[in-house]
């Protein structure tokens, strides 16, 4: 198990690299995708959050594609700093919006995601990690929910405000789309539109050496702003491996996410997954409550016994990355490094007494 970092784009430099390395971290999971442009209510030295149903920012430009260049820039850069980019998180709504929407420009943002994946194969990048989603992640709402007071998100109750023309994802793509709101689509419609996804780029992902790692439904329900959801239950994730045996056809894992749901058991999903080695990598965070109300936590402070999750990986021999994801921010004047550095020394604690032989089960 390796222990990394996740980094919006705009911490992507050398100060965020030296304090990844200062807390024990080996790997990186870079977001190239601007999430924060143009967005009021996203404070910068925190995650995305947006409003309970506005989006979150403006899309990047359609017609400029990251290259195989500025990708093995980063990844020397992040290199230099004695880390391994490990992965990219998200792909940008401008760049495949239409795969999403079976719009008219379905072809050529099949194109722009195959052209992404050679480009970070060129550039020794092994994964893509990305959210099949209209609504994306919508509902947070931010407060002082964890322990002692410390501003967390999470969420209140459902929201079913629906899509406006121009937005997906939880970004805006068109700021000149006509008036009017997305028309809700069946279930069954929106696995159509990712198995047709996946039967198109994997065989690329596969010949350039990507792995596309698929993160669950955040929220976990079964609609958000009235569209459908795909992995709204941990058995769900099932579905998705079983279109493709490809190794390239990977999850993201994001233990916060699953708690979040409302079925199954949590730790025989956890087991089951990465016994099928599907997991190309881990969100590593803790909730209290199920959808539509529950708040992230501190990572020992949640629903989940994290340290009984580490032993499951182990014993099914996980060897990939595990990153915090987002935690609470604590008081102080570096609230995110603060709070990041909590998370990241329980993890590398855990990590390290599980590879020195030290049982870590949990006492009766």
């Amino acid at each position: 198990m390796k222990l990394g970092l996740g980094l919006y784009r705009h911490m992507l430099n050398d100060e965020y690299y030296s304090f990844a390395v200062q807390a024990g971290c080996t790997h990186v999971i870079a977001h190239l995708v601007d999430y924060f442009k143009q967005g009021d209510a996203n404070p910068a030295n925190n995650q995305p959050t947006g409003t309970k149903d506005q989006p979150w920012g403006v899309a990047g430009d359609p017609g400029r594609l990251w290259t195989a260049n500025e990708l093995t820039k980063l990844r020397k850069q992040i290199e230099a700093a004695g880390l391994k980019l490990e992965a990219i998180e998200n792909l940008d709504p401008a760049h495949w919006h239409d795969i999403l929407l079976d719009g008219p420009k379905r072809a050529l943002h099949i194109r722009n995601v195959q052209a992404i994946l050679r480009a970070m194969g060129e550039a020794g990048i092994p994964t893509l990690g990305y959210n099949f989603s209209l609504a994306g992640v919508s509902g947070r709402v931010r407060g002082p929910y964890a322990r002692g007071g410390a501003i967390s998100v999470g969420m209140d109750g459902p929201v079913d405000t629906p899509i406006p023309n121009g937005t997906i994802w939880n970004m805006i793509y068109d700021r000149n789309a006509p008036p009017g709101l997305l028309p809700s689509i069946s279930r069954d419609e929106l696995w159509r539109r990712l198995e047709r996804f996946l039967e198109e780029v994997l065989p690329v992902a596969e010949k350039a050496g990507v792995r596309m790692a698929a993160h669950p439904d955040d929220p976990p329900l079964p609609t958000v702003r009235q569209q459908p959801r795909l992995v709204y239950q941990p058995r769900m994730y099932q579905r998705l491996i079983d279109i493709s045996p490809s190794p390239s056809n990977m999850l993201e894992c994001c233990l916060g996410t699953l708690a979040e749901m409302t079925d199954d058991d949590f730790y025989e999903a956890v087991d089951n997954y990465s016994k099928q080695k599907r997991i190309a990598y881990i969100h590593f965070r803790n909730v209290s409550g199920k959808v539509p109300h529950y708040h992230e936590t501190f990572i020992d402070d949640g629903d989940i016994d994290m340290i009984r999750v580490l032993s499951i990986l182990q014993k099914n021999r996980f060897d990939g990355v595990m990153i915090p994801d987002h935690c609470p921010q604590m008081t102080c004047s570096a609230p995110w490094h603060v709070g990041m550095a909590h998370t990241l020394g329980f993890m590398r604690a855990a990590i390290m007494a599980l590879e020195r032989g030290y049982s870590l089960a949990p006492l009766d």
